[in-house]
């Protein structure tokens, strides 16, 4: 192995590291916890060093916003595929983002920004198009199913309103109701959201 193959081994190690540590204290002090310096400390590297590899702590956030929704899209495509009708996908993907939100908080309050500040991921990251779109795809065949003259954007929107009011009522943990109804609710809205479309 050459010299540039070793130096961006390295790079990429301590890129890890940096990555490794900072979501170890997310998992314990949440996202309000996170600094370069807090990272430095953690790596027992020199602040410049964080630097070398990301611009500065919104690029770190970025990062983790980034993999939030590559997996929030994975899960949500993979749900899908189990369905061809597009009424099941609907109900199926709600039934994947639900249980990332609740098996994910911490990405799922950094992609959303659930009580922190963050920032706009839709200009930030592609990530977040595709998740749109592999909603969006689902509402659209149910559309074209019915033959009514909804706009798949707008249902795409209250889609997630819905999604995301019931998710962060019961991550800020406003709701007084237990888990089980919680998502009793969630299915009685989705499957009226599927009932208007049809």
């Amino acid at each position: 192995m050459g010299i540039v193959e070793r130096r961006q081994r390295h790079k990429d190690e301590v890129k890890k590291d940096i990555i490794c540590a900072a979501w170890q204290m997310v998992k314990t002090d949440g996202w309000q916890s996170l600094s370069i310096r807090k990272i430095a400390d953690a790596i027992e590297y020199s602040v410049p060093v964080i630097y070398d590899h990301f611009e500065n702590k919104e690029a770190i956030l970025i990062e983790f916003g980034r993999t939030g929704f590559q997996l929030l899209t994975d899960r949500i495509l993979e749900a899908k595929s189990e369905h061809t009708d597009p009424a099941d996908q609907i109900m199926a993907i709600a039934d994947a983002y639900w249980d990332f939100a609740l098996n994910n908080t911490e990405h799922y309050q950094l992609m959303f920004g659930i009580g922190m500040a963050c920032c706009e991921f839709s200009k930030c990251l592609p990530e977040q198009l595709m998740f749109a779109e592999a909603v969006t795809e689902s509402i659209q065949s149910m559309i074209d199913k019915s033959g009514t003259e909804a706009n798949a954007c707008l249902k795409y929107h209250t889609f997630w309103s819905v999604m995301h009011g019931l998710i962060s009522i019961k991550i800020n943990g406003n709701s007084v109701v237990d888990i089980e109804l919680n998502k009793m609710v969630l299915d009685d809205a989705i499957t009226g959201f599927i009932k208007n479309l049809k």
